[in-house]
């Protein structure tokens, strides 16, 4: 593996926001542990949409059904399984119900005719908005209220307990995670399944002509980011300590396609700080502009879209892996 800047790119974004300790304070701490988990989704976005070239316009379904999954375990709600309440059986089971969810629904969509393009995307966003109708009228998971005093997260095993309750070993624990989910979907690019991906998103017709099984492939994916998603939305609701329909509905993940669109779709790691970034530019800018800064925000979206394709840090990486090959060359 040639190491081309952007080969670099994620072990040193890594290692300095591992350093973010010595510099912010516990709140700005706090924020950016937030802003992690935002990440994560943004990773299990970019995976279907920058790999298979599939558009959705529901990915906050999948962080939404991990965070409630999460929530209804260790507040001990499921029943059946009250005396259940470990943070390792609310992540198992955050990652579960959203993968068994989206493997029901992508059978429908990638089978039969199978939906691409813009009917994929129609058809997300409407799973989206029926999903969050359901959970607004749903009394078991607290309907338009929540869940709320969701247990934070404790990494303790065997009856021994390690609540993360401090912002700096939450931070760790976040980033940790950030990173491990990283290396996983970084593995599954790089794999020969990733390379699959890539040809369907490229031309289906001609993947499936070669005698890959196009629908099975994109299941897999589609089932995999629900996944990393849950994952995602579990972490966020043990650090909130609430959780709401919002969560699994059509505005956040709106948003999601906003972080990865302006990171960058084609590499993870832009799509993970485009997340951070986003974020971090919504608190500055509401800061400083009040009631505009939504509308501030959507222009440098539209700006991002239409002057940099690739996204802000997917332009800066191909920029450094251009003149890097240019340096060998001359070299």
């Amino acid at each position: 593996m040639s190491l081309k800047p952007s080969t670099l790119a994620a072990p040193l974004v890594f290692a300095l926001l591992a350093l973010a300790p010595l510099v912010l304070d516990d709140w700005r701490l706090g924020e950016l542990s937030q802003f992690l988990a935002y990440g994560i989704l943004a990773m299990s976005l970019a995976l279907i949409w920058g790999q298979a070239g599939l558009l959705c316009f529901g990915q906050a379904v999948f962080f939404g059904l991990g965070a409630y999954a999460m929530s209804l375990v260790t507040l001990g709600m499921v029943p059946g399984l009250t005396a259940v309440t470990s943070t390792w059986a609310g992540l198992a089971a955050a990652m579960a119900v959203p993968a068994v969810a989206a493997n029901v629904v992508g059978r429908f969509l990638f089978y039969g005719r199978g939906l691409r393009g813009a009917y994929f995307g129609i058809a997300t966003l409407a799973i989206a908005v029926v999903v969050e109708r359901l959970f607004i009228n749903w009394g078991f998971v607290g309907g338009l209220n929540g869940l709320m005093n969701v247990p934070p997260l404790d990494l303790g095993l065997a009856g021994w307990s390690f609540e993360l309750w401090e912002p700096v070993p939450l931070y760790a624990a976040m980033l940790a995670a950030a990173a491990l989910v990283w290396l996983g979907l970084e593995a599954v690019v790089r794999s020969p399944f990733g390379s699959v991906l890539r040809a369907i998103s490229g031309s289906e017709e001609r993947t499936a002509a070669f005698g890959y099984d196009t629908a099975g492939t994109k299941l897999s994916a589609f089932t995999l980011s629900a996944a990393v998603a849950g994952f995602a939305g579990a972490l966020f609701s043990a650090q909130f300590a609430f959780v709401s329909p919002p969560l699994i509905g059509f505005a956040l993940s709106t948003e999601a396609l906003i972080w990865v669109a302006v990171g960058g779709r084609g590499a993870l790691i832009a799509a993970f700080l485009g997340a951070i970034l986003v974020k971090s530019a919504e608190a500055r800018l509401s800061e400083a502009l009040g009631a505009s800064w939504l509308l501030a925000l959507g222009l440098l979206f539209v700006a991002c879209v239409v002057l940099l394709p690739r996204g802000v840090v997917g332009e800066v990486l191909a920029k450094l892996d251009g003149w890097w090959g240019k340096g060998r060359k001359d070299g």
